[in-house]
């Protein structure tokens, strides 16, 4: 009769357990759907009241697994004394580790892996206290959770916080989506590269509702078919023409961050053959230079095409940054393209005083006004003078007593200068010896002269007026002590009087675009890589070395034309027609960098190569360029043009030249 009794309450007060709890259980689901219905659903106190109640439940559920169905007896009143320890637990150690500073709708996976971490903190305790807490002690039976449970209740609490900062980040990016451009078409696009830099960019434009990415386009024959970041990689580039008609792509976005200029012009053109636009990520320069992100998609620019890889801007050994740091420096021709982006790069290394000389007062103007605005703390001056005149240069240096100075004013334009020999010579010959003379003054630490290709083996009077340059410092640091280098290099993109402005122009015009000869080959820099690659060479400069920049390899003017016409979306010969004028006066088929009897030899720049020279009459040349700037001063040319002949410059001149001289 005492033992159906004691079965009689026992049954009652499980009974009465289960009431409760399901109480319990129906309170908290409530609380979670009234919750949810809220605007302020994932704000910070409804974000800790939520993992609270998924803390809660994920142990109940463990307890329903384990047991198969409510617990009764102790058990449930285990679980009833847990709830409540192990819920202010987890949300205590998810302060401490940061989970809950973590914003849901950017749950990514190092989130993920912070809160597998964090939960298994209290896991590692729990099983500490199973395995390790005597079993017959005081409180073993309240302590001693069965290790099903603990393993349970880890998996369905991880797995619940994700889900939930899952479903957040989902919501998010929808509403965001279709918030951002209301009313505005969505255009299908194609990723081709299915790499590192493709799949951050297809994040970025899965918040976007004007652009869908329908999948990947990869020339990895392995990647096809695959699923990179929830979406396909359709096919490789030679079937672009069929997966553009297939899915109605209307452009194709090239994600290669650091791909070679061959590899790009072969895009190009098959994005050309399938008649669908095209657009390109920024490079790794732009990235670090301009901390532009990658989803700043850009149209293709002829630099992509040009077939070097660029320079690292921005990034120069500690050498090269203290010998301008702090530094009295001057510049001249800094209104020029090159003159110009010296001066910025040098503000990089804090210099004590900038000077900026040029004889042009609106680029000069133009270039301190940029300045002042990026760098107010740099004191930079203003110059407004013409190397020709001596006294006013002398004057200029005794004010700023220049420690550096980068000599890069000259005229370049070689046609022009073949109808101006005697301009040529007074500003490239005798300019440039004003220079010197007032650096020796002074007493400057270092001179860097900027000079040309078309100083070697030169046809015109423009170069030979650069090689007669070299051949000052070189003799103005042997027998005046001059510590000084000259660097030489090829065209610079985008500087004035270069031919890619120019076509740009007659495209834009229309067409034709003109070139001179067919077979015509150049070679091309950006005008920031050239800059960084001259103040590296001037951080070497010793007795007037001659130092030659990586030009990469000459690229044929033609079909530099042809590409041009191409990024225009326009077909050459046909949109645009392409003319041949013939050479212009004192125009080479192909320039060079290094001389007949000049040797090569590394430095420890990679990019930067020095050349041995052979001795020279040093009097002697002095002589003759003293007789070329009396000849210019006259404005006689032909006693200009014998006198350079006389310089032994290797100037090898067309022959009319002297008879029409």
């Amino acid at each position: 009769m005492a033992t159906v009794s004691t079965l009689a309450i026992k049954e009652t007060a499980d009974r009465s357990f289960r009431a409760q709890l399901m109480r319990v259980l129906t309170g908290l689901t409530q609380i979670i759907q009234s919750r949810a219905t809220e605007y302020d659903l994932y704000s910070r106190k409804n974000q800790l009241l939520l993992d609270g109640n998924i803390f809660a439940l994920s142990l109940t559920a463990s307890f329903l697994i384990r047991f198969e169905g409510l617990p009764a007896g102790f058990d449930a009143l285990q679980l009833m004394a847990w709830i409540p320890c192990l819920t202010v637990a987890r949300l205590l150690i998810n302060s401490i580790t940061g989970v809950n500073r973590f914003i849901w709708r950017f749950v990514c996976l190092s989130d993920a892996s912070t809160i597998g971490y964090s939960n298994l903190i209290l896991t590692w305790a729990l099983l500490m206290l199973a395995l390790i807490y005597p079993p017959h002690g005081m409180f073993s039976r309240w302590l001693r959770l069965p290790l099903s449970i603990i393993a349970l209740e880890y998996l369905l609490s991880s797995v619940a916080m994700l889900s939930a900062r899952s479903v957040r980040r989902m919501l998010y990016e929808k509403s965001h989506r279709s918030g951002l451009f209301p009313g505005q078409q969505t255009k299908s696009v194609l990723l081709y590269g299915a790499g590192r830099a493709g799949i951050m960019l297809l994040r970025e434009l899965q918040n976007r509702s004007d652009i869908a990415v329908v999948g990947f386009i990869d020339d990895d024959q392995k990647k096809i078919g695959s699923i990179i970041a929830g979406t396909k990689v359709l096919t490789d580039g030679r079937s672009l023409d069929e997966v553009v008609r297939r899915h109605g792509i209307k452009e194709v976005i090239v994600t290669i961050v650091s791909a070679r200029a061959e590899v790009l012009a072969t895009i190009l053109a098959r994005c050309n053959e399938a008649n669908v636009g095209v657009k390109i990520v920024p490079t790794l320069e732009e990235i670090v230079k301009e901390r532009v992100n990658i989803s700043r998609i850009r149209e293709f620019r002829i630099n992509d095409l040009l077939g070097r890889e660029a320079v690292s801007i921005g990034h120069f050994d500690e050498d090269v940054r203290e010998l301008y740091a702090r530094k009295r420096i001057l510049v001249t021709g800094a209104g020029g393209s090159i003159g110009s982006e010296l001066v910025r790069q040098l503000l990089l290394f804090s210099p004590a005083h900038v000077a900026i000389l040029d004889k042009d007062e609106n680029s000069i103007y133009e270039l301190e006004q940029e300045l002042r605005v990026r760098m107010p703390e740099v004191r930079i001056e203003s110059q407004i003078a013409d190397l020709r005149h001596a006294k006013r240069l002398n004057s200029i240096f005794a004010d700023c007593r220049p420690e550096v100075v980068f000599h890069a004013a000259a005229h370049k334009h070689v046609p022009l200068m073949e109808k101006h020999p005697c301009e040529a010579v007074m500003n490239n010959v005798y300019g440039t010896r004003n220079v010197l003379d007032a650096c020796c003054d002074i007493g400057v630490e270092r001179f860097v002269f900027i000079s040309s290709d078309k100083a070697v083996n030169p046809t015109n009077v423009m170069g030979a007026t650069k090689r007669a340059g070299e051949k000052l410092v070189q003799t103005y640091a042997e027998q005046r002590g001059l510590r000084a280098a000259c660097v030489r290099f090829g065209n610079v993109m985008g500087s004035r009087g270069s031919v890619i402005p120019l076509f740009e122009r007659q495209i834009a015009r229309g067409g034709p675009v003109t070139i001179t000869h067919p077979e015509m080959l150049r070679f091309f820099m950006t005008i920031p890589e050239a800059v960084q690659l001259v103040l590296c060479a001037g951080s070497l400069a010793g007795s007037a070395t001659v130092f030659v920049l990586d030009m990469g390899s000459p690229r044929k003017i033609l079909d530099l034309a042809h590409q041009m016409i191409t990024l225009c979306g326009l077909e050459p010969e046909k949109d645009i027609q392409i003319r041949i004028t013939g050479l212009r006066p004192g125009e080479k088929l192909n320039e060079e960098l290094v001389g007949t009897g000049e040797i090569l030899q590394a430095t420890r720049f990679a990019r930067i190569s020095m050349l041995c020279q052979s001795p020279f009459d040093e009097h002697a040349f002095s002589a003759s360029a003293d007789i070329a700037v009396r000849a210019a001063e006259q404005n006689n040319r032909r006693a200009v043009y014998e006198s350079l002949l006389a310089m032994r410059l290797g100037f090898n001149p067309q022959h009319s030249y002297l008879h029409t001289a």
